[in-house]
């Protein structure tokens, strides 16, 4: 197998430290952000369950109100 491709005439351990690095990273931030929306999707379901009956049915004619509630519903 030709080495060379990873080697890249010496400078291998430096693209590929850094590609490891920008790919842990991002991987990072996404799972905190997955987190986070999670956090914050529980919240809103929390909140819109304590809602009167006219403010939940106005809060279903809205999009991203109804995905979320809908997305819950299905995990349930």
């Amino acid at each position: 197998m030709n080495l060379d491709i990873f080697v890249m005439n010496g400078y291998g351990v430096y693209v590929w430290s850094a590609f490891a690095f920008s790919f842990l990273v991002c991987f990072i931030l996404f799972v905190k952000t997955k987190r986070t929306l999670k956090k914050l999707e529980n919240e809103f379901k929390k909140e819109a369950m304590s809602l009167s009956d006219e403010k939940v049915s106005a809060l279903k004619n809205k999009k991203v109100a109804q995905e979320i509630l809908n997305t819950q519903q299905k995990a349930h």
